[in-house]
């Protein structure tokens, strides 16, 4: 019997093998063993080819990017967590600034103030501070060395009078002065002559001691109806000594309504304004 060696080697396999005809040995599935790379390969290896020529990368890069993206994640998580734990704290370190010192050392469990929340003092205050009031309320001297603030500001109803109201000045029973308060609607009344206008020297009255304010009321009339009437009014402006209408001391920051015939006192002063008009016969 001839061997498997001389049958591959006969003259008949080389001829078949020379003429095109391959005799190696297949697998089961029929493939020759030494074909080389399968065609799964091939078309894995086309696909990669052409997504990145579409795209302009690959899974690699794909993979970087996702990598990328999930470490970017993570630190803004990171972020968010620290900011509220410091928004936290600060809570709770103004709440407890804003408890009063004798809750605080209380011997009850959970007393706490019912005070407001204290004002985060990184936002902007935009409340009033009373400076820009100040700067338009300040009055200057003429050579501009001295400069005083008003205590005072005049009410939306102030108002000119229609009568001629005249203050009659008396040291004693001694008539000194005479004063016509028709012409303004208010008249500032105190030691400061840079401001006043009726100065007054006695050193018991203040810089800035009164107002006489003429303001617009509402009056009822006989038939029941309601008319405008500009009346004499007098405003203490929280004076050291005080301000007098006929002898009773009226209260300081309230607008007193003056008629004809009271007597004004400012202060300690023995001077006494006597108020009328030109109708008083």
């Amino acid at each position: 019997m001839p061997r498997d060696s001389d049958r591959h080697n006969s003259p008949k396999s080389r001829r078949s093998t020379r003429d095109g005809f391959d005799s190696r040995p297949r697998n089961d599935s029929g493939r020759r063993y030494d074909d080389g790379p399968s065609r799964r390969g091939d078309r894995s290896s086309n696909y990669r080819l052409s997504e990145e020529k579409r795209y302009g990368y690959g899974e690699e890069e794909r993979e970087r990017e996702r990598r990328r993206d999930r470490d970017r994640y993570d630190r803004g998580e990171e972020r968010n967590r620290e900011r509220d734990r410091n928004y936290n704290e600060s809570k709770r370190s103004s709440r407890r600034r804003s408890e009063s010192p004798r809750s605080r050392h209380s011997s009850r469990p959970h007393s706490r103030s019912r005070s407001k929340s204290p004002v985060n003092k990184s936002k902007p205050n935009f409340g009033a501070s009373g400076l820009l009031a100040a700067e338009t309320n300040t009055v200057q001297s003429i050579d501009g060395k001295n400069s005083t603030v008003l205590k005072y500001n005049e009410p939306p109803e102030a108002r000119k009078p229609v009568l001629g109201w005249r203050l009659y000045v008396f040291k004693g029973k001694e008539q000194v002065e005479l004063l016509h308060i028709q012409r303004q609607s208010a008249y500032l009344i105190g030691r400061d002559r840079l401001v006043a206008d009726i100065p007054i020297e006695h050193p018991s009255c203040s810089k800035q001691h009164a107002v006489i304010q003429y303001r617009l009321v509402k009056e009822t009339d006989e038939f029941g109806g309601s008319k405008g009437v500009v009346k004499p009014f007098i405003i203490d402006l929280e004076s050291t000594n005080g301000t007098h209408v006929n002898d009773d001391k009226i209260p300081a920051s309230r607008y007193y309504e003056l008629k004809m015939n009271d007597v004004i006192k400012f202060g300690t002063s023995n001077r006494e304004y006597v108020l009328l008009h030109d109708d008083a016969s």
